[in-house]
């Protein structure tokens, strides 16, 4: 499941760029995902990542409300949710912006982790911060996903 964190999107002041772009991404790897599920910053992000993970969704990756803004608050309501943290994720997915030359990549705030049986990431909202970190995400999901359900490493 894929869910766009962005309150100018969800009012329909501008469409959601980041959001289809993951959603190719991951039908593209093979995975059943329908359209992003788009919801403004705040309870509505808590909300619709329990709502995943009670679908059975066994990828969940979010797209926004990962800045430094007083309404970006996609990591805290991640935080809430997941069980048990996967920091290299999100450590590789900063690092691969940096490396691709965006200094303010280091500013985003998500984060990643295990909600039950369900990978959960948060990527950036921005077009650069997507494509940087579905390249981090893409030779390292299977695996990942096989370890969640107890595969041996």
């Amino acid at each position: 499941m894929v869910i766009t964190c962005s309150t100018r999107a969800a009012a329909g002041v501008y469409p959601d760029r980041s959001g289809p772009i993951i959603v190719d991404a991951l039908r593209g790897w093979g995975f059943e995902v329908g359209d992003a599920v788009l919801v403004a910053d705040g309870p509505g992000v808590e909300a619709a990542l329990r709502a995943a993970i009670a679908s059975d969704a066994v990828l969940v990756v979010t797209t926004g409300g990962t800045g430094l803004t007083p309404t970006d608050g996609t990591p805290e309501a991640t935080q809430r949710v997941v069980d048990r943290l996967v920091p290299g994720i999100s450590e590789a997915i900063r690092a691969a912006g940096v490396d691709a030359g965006v200094s303010s990549a280091m500013l985003s705030r998500g984060i990643s982790g295990v909600a039950g049986k369900a990978l959960v990431v948060n990527l950036p909202g921005s077009m650069g911060g997507v494509s940087n970190g579905l390249a981090v995400l893409e030779p390292v999901v299977a695996h990942a996903l096989q370890q969640i359900q107890g595969g041996d490493h």
